[in-house]
Parts: structure tokens; C-alpha cells; sequence
């Protein structure tokens, strides 16, 4: 699946955030799920889940590692101060891309994206369906 999901005030949309708080999700080909976030007062963080894209890409010198205890603590943060709920970072940690380029646990990205909305507490996106894909 390749996507972008946005949420904010409350809900998600295809066509970008529509406040600030927002949390941004592009997926790309089921294997690469970027996470931009950004806070009432544009702070914000990026994460990956299933891989790096620059372990994707085999492009390993194209970007630092993500620090993931940073963006896990950021991504908690950020879910405090938009959502009022109370996260652990060291849950979110198993789930970001291995900076390591370690093969990640899901087969799709979209269920690590699944597992990281629920235990923040935060609706699933409509995911697309094959029903939705063009003819052809």
C-alpha cells in the first residue's frame, strides 16, 4: 500500500492535516511507514516504522540513524500535549524502524502502524481497499 493518513482535530483525512497538534503517516509500499508530528507550539519529530528509509533504499550514508529513545520520548510528549493521554516511551520503542536496519516484526507496515494508534489510543485511519484501487 503506498499512503498518507493525517490526524488532527480529531479525526483523519487524506488531504493533510487541518490544525496543529497533527500526527502524519506516509506509507510507503507496505514496508516504509514515515511519522511526522508536530505540537501546538511546532515542535515536532519524525520516525519510521518498518524500515529506515535509508535501509530501504540501501542507501545507508543518505541519513543519520533515528534516534529512537528521542523520538519515542518526543512521540509520547507530543500524544500528552495533543491528545491528554499518558503514553511510556519504552513501549513505543519496539515498534520504530532498527536503526540497525534489522528486519522489522510485522509483514506490513500497516500493522505496526495499527499497534502504535492503539496503544496510543488513537482511531485507525480507513485504510484503503483493493475495492478502492484504480481499474487495471
Amino acid at each position: 500500500m503506498f499512503g498518507k493518513f493525517a490526524y488532527s482535530a480529531g479525526r483523519w483525512t487524506t488531504d493533510g492535516p487541518t490544525a496543529v497538534p497533527f500526527l502524519l503517516i506516509d506509507i510507503h509500499d507496505s514496508d516504509v511507514a514515515t511519522v511526522d508530528y508536530r505540537a501546538a507550539d511546532a515542535t515536532g519529530g519524525r520516525f519510521f516504522l518498518g524500515y529506515e528509509p535509508r535501509v530501504y533504499f540501501e542507501e545507508p550514508g543518505a541519513a543519520a540513524p533515528v534516534d529512537v529513545v528521542a523520538e519515542s520520548e518526543g512521540f509520547a510528549r507530543w500524544l500528552l500535549e495533543a491528545e491528554g493521554r499518558e503514553l511510556d516511551p519504552a513501549e513505543v520503542r519496539p515498534l520504530l524502524a532498527a536503526p540497525d536496519g534489522a528486519p522489522p516484526k510485522d509483514e506490513v507496515v500497516e500493522e505496526t502502524v495499527a499497534r502504535l494508534l492503539t496503544l496510543a489510543g488513537l482511531p485507525l485511519p480507513d485504510w484503503p481497499t483493493d475495492t478502492d484501487a484504480p481499474a487495471g
